[in-house]
């Protein structure tokens, strides 16, 4: 837990907060940020880190969005969003459900 309040045990290790997790740190090149944020996931995964797991996906996919890996950013999302349950009223879930949609459209 951080000064906060926020739990950064799953995303700590790659230099990422909560507040940050939804945006590489600024000046990170793409590719860079696309490898930390692919670890992320696997880490929360090998946690059963579910919500960070989320964060961590929505994030990775808001990246690919602007890329031609839009059918992947959309596969990897859905999988993680579809996995809950219940909770559609939080601001994570609302934000990846937007973002579903936009790379629906």
């Amino acid at each position: 837990m951080n000064a906060h309040g926020n739990c950064t045990r799953a995303s700590g290790g790659l230099g990422f907060s909560s507040e940050e997790a939804s945006a590489p740190p600024a000046g990170m090149p793409r590719a860079e940020a696309e490898t930390s944020f692919r670890k992320a996931i696997e880490i929360a995964r090998s946690q059963s880190a579910k919500w960070w797991e989320l964060r961590a996906t929505t994030s990775l996919a808001r990246l690919l969005l602007d890329t031609i890996r839009q059918d992947e950013a959309h596969a990897m999302l859905a999988e993680i969003y579809n996995w809950f349950t219940e909770g559609f009223d939080t601001a994570d879930l609302k934000d990846a459900k937007a973002l579903l949609d936009e790379l629906s459209a």
